[in-house]
């Protein structure tokens, strides 16, 4: 609650002034009497106990109309807030090689789509407003969940995620397809700002459109990519020696990738690393969020006044009949 006119507060001070005024001027109206022994032995009536009343009750009617002349006003706060969420596709790989058990949870190793899901999970909760969808990619990329705000059911999806068979019919890597297959997702969704977060642990060998092409593509809806590079560098090994190391995954064109869409390239060798990656990208993509406030006020005057009004009403009453005065 506010007061719109504060100052006329000041008016207050007009209350103790009646009150000194009305108590000095009865010790004025005296009666001088040789003894009071006799008056003494008389017991007060109920009207001398009260007789003070009318000058209270004429007190708080100035207080409230006092108070009612500030014009106090309740406020009533609403606020609107606007979202403007960003729309994510995940695109994961589940090929063969995902198989691999490099990756540490938990104190225990697990193989590296496990500890993807992990980091995955984490980012998904973490997020609000957003639509998120998946796309998962070996051979063949398709789409997994379309972009939703249903985080549960997407989250569903993501534990039903199982890694194609190594050397299989369905196993390769096709990061071109994944990310055309994610731009075709993002490209009628209504977000503002759209993202693709691209996981992979080995290097593009199948599909029909290569990853560059399909980086400018993304480019060319406005969607940024950020690439992930999982997995360690390979030891290559002959009669039980050490003859090179290998990196199975291809950093310059994931690299080439992330530059192309204004995203940015990350590694993760172990779970840690994976996992600040997510969250890196999670402090990097923030949702918009506005509010608005909004006052609105109701005068409360009118209360006052017709207690005031009620008050002297009944300060009238009581002072002609009950705790009337004789002069």
């Amino acid at each position: 609650m506010i007061l719109r006119d504060p100052v006329l507060l000041i008016l207050l001070l007009l209350i103790p002034l009646v009150l000194y005024v009305y108590f000095f001027r009865r010790r004025e109206e005296t009666i001088r009497y040789p003894s009071l022994s006799i008056l003494g032995k008389i017991r007060p009536s109920a009207s001398l106990r009260f007789r003070h009343v009318p000058i209270y009750m004429r007190s708080a009617v100035l207080l409230l109309l006092v108070v009612s002349l500030a014009r106090p006003q309740e406020g009533l706060e609403e606020i609107d807030i606007t979202s403007e969420g960003i729309d994510i596709m995940l695109a994961i790989d589940i090929s063969g090689s995902m198989r691999a058990d490099d990756f540490v949870v938990g104190g225990k190793r697990h193989n590296r789509l496990y500890a993807v899901k992990t980091a995955v999970r984490d980012f998904i909760r973490g997020r609000e407003n957003d639509q998120i969808g998946m796309v998962v990619f070996a051979k063949y990329a398709y789409t997994q969940c379309p972009p939703t705000l249903d985080y549960g059911v997407l989250l569903q999806f993501l534990d039903e995620l199982r890694i194609v068979p190594l050397n299989s019919e369905e196993d390769g890597t096709a990061i071109g397809s994944a990310i055309a297959t994610s731009v075709n997702r993002l490209r009628k969704t209504p977000g503002k700002s759209k993202v693709i977060i691209l996981l992979t642990d080995g290097r593009n060998n199948f599909g029909k459109i290569g990853p560059v092409a399909a980086a400018d593509l993304a480019k060319a809806f406005g969607i940024k990519i950020y690439t992930i590079g999982a997995g360690s560098v390979m030891e290559q090994r002959a009669f039980g020696r050490t003859i090179g190391y290998y990196d199975p995954i291809d950093e310059s064109v994931l690299r080439e990738i992330a530059d192309i869409t204004g995203g940015k390239y990350f590694r993760a060798t172990d779970t840690r690393s994976l996992a600040g990656i997510y969250s890196e990208i999670d402090r990097m993509e923030k949702t918009t969020i506005k509010e608005r406030h909004y006052m609105d006020y109701r005068d409360l005057f009118s209360y006052l006044a017709m207690a005031a009004v009620a008050f002297l009403l009944l300060e009238i009453v009581l002072s002609n009949t009950v705790l009337r005065r004789i002069p």
